[in-house]
């Protein structure tokens, strides 16, 4: 940790980095001033960076309220990485194909569905039954929901999103992706940070920023946020399942040999709220930009677009609710990144990875993201490294 910020009527704020932008700094004061934030205050991840209403990159436990706007709208956004029994070496010289092929078979982008969703029927049937709390945004309709849900299973989406094939040290091949709970968790997201707002209103409740806006435990309104977000995780760790699966018979296709799996699949997430235990108290622990990273616990801290990635073990710091960050975070936003940033300095930056190189992708620039080094420095109380991974191959959602 590198300093405690601790003002008067407020819970500490707990940072793990020399760098907090203005902006970032007045939503942790903001969230610190809450009166059901936990004792051991707000963990700022090294990572941190301004977001909607809380900053990207932190670690809010409350006390019996949940803020949907800190969830955010990707619920249950995380990574999934496996461990392939290939070597460097068993891939072709070109990963072209590869991409392409990988690019035709998961569906990219915001509106990314699959047009044939029936056949994902199988494996999406325990989804299927999703919970009131989910059909109610469709109007009580239970289909309507399922048919918005179903087709985007194993689909990327877009933003930050990416698949990618990744070296680690020993030269062993692994698949990571990232993604989340697609167009479903966004329309939950956004239905329940405005249920929050209008009680805020009704209640005369007034907060420093309108996207503050909790539910109390014990409501109609909290039992169902809690009904749906949860569900929308679930949904979220079978999008990047299914997806993995794909990606897998993708590559299988233009491997002549065969191969399998040696790590088994870790899949965490990284926007998302649980029910934990903390020092003896039950409190909901809201990862906004942040993994759990008990004593033990595996997890995946991605570079951007080429960059180096890290596989780490968790320390279970008490200190940061036993978590870690999710990445590197951004230093500027999308709009400074294409301002600031050409298509040269993209195609300088991601030499040697197979990746589209396009205008279309600019906002991703490595460039744009803080330096991962730095932030695996300044966490290493949090998590060790257990591997380190190279990407040669993105895939972004883009």
């Amino acid at each position: 940790m590198k300093r405690v910020i601790q003002e008067e009527g407020s819970r500490p704020i707990k940072i793990w980095t020399d760098e907090v932008e203005a902006g970032a700094l007045q939503q942790l004061k903001n969230l610190a001033a809450l009166p059901f934030i936990a004792p051991n205050g707000v963990a700022c991840m090294p990572d941190v960076h301004a977001g909607i209403g809380a900053t990207v990159g932190t670690v809010i436990a409350t006390d019996r309220a949940i803020i949907p706007a800190a969830v955010g709208v990707d619920i249950g956004c995380g990574m999934n990485a496996i461990r392939l029994s290939l070597k460097a070496t068993d891939l072709p010289d070109s990963l072209t194909a590869i991409r392409h092929q990988i690019e035709r078979d998961v569906p990219l982008g915001a509106g990314g569905r699959h047009q044939h969703a029936q056949e994902l029927d199988a494996l999406a049937s325990r989804l299927r039954v999703v919970p009131p709390a989910v059909a109610t945004i469709f109007g009580g309709d239970f289909d309507g929901a399922a048919k918005k849900a179903v087709p985007q299973l194993g689909t990327l989406g877009s933003g930050n999103h990416f698949i990618e094939l990744c070296i680690d040290e020993n030269q062993d091949v692994w698949i990571m992706l990232h993604s989340g709970s697609r167009g479903i968790g966004n329309m939950i997201g956004r239905h329940y940070i405005e249920v929050a707002k209008r009680n805020m209103e009704r209640f005369f409740i007034s907060l420093p920023d309108n996207d503050l806006a909790y539910l109390p435990e014990d409501t109609d309104d909290f039992n169902d946020y809690v009904d749906a977000v949860r569900w929308a995780q679930d949904y979220a760790l079978e999008n990047r399942r299914v997806m993995m699966d794909v990606v897998i018979a993708a590559l299988r296709r233009h491997l002549p040999m065969d191969f399998t799996i040696t790590q088994e699949a870790i899949n965490c997430h990284h926007t998302y709220v649980e029910l934990e235990n903390h020092r003896g108290r039950n409190l909901w622990v809201t990862r906004k930009g942040a993994i759990r990273a008990r004593d033990g616990d595996l997890g995946i801290i991605p570079g951007s677009m080429g960059q180096r990635s890290y596989i780490v073990r968790g320390k279970g710091n008490l200190e940061s609710y036993c978590s870690c960050s999710h990445g590197a975070g951004r230093l500027m936003s999308r709009a400074q990144a294409r301002r600031r940033f050409t298509v040269a300095d993209l195609e300088a930056q991601t030499a040697g990875v197979e990746c589209r190189k396009d205008d279309a992708v600019l906002d991703e620039i490595p460039g744009a993201y803080k330096d991962l080094d730095v932030v695996m420095e300044n966490q290493k109380d949090l998590v060790e490294v257990v591997h380190t991974l190279k990407a040669v191959l993105c895939v972004k959602g883009n």
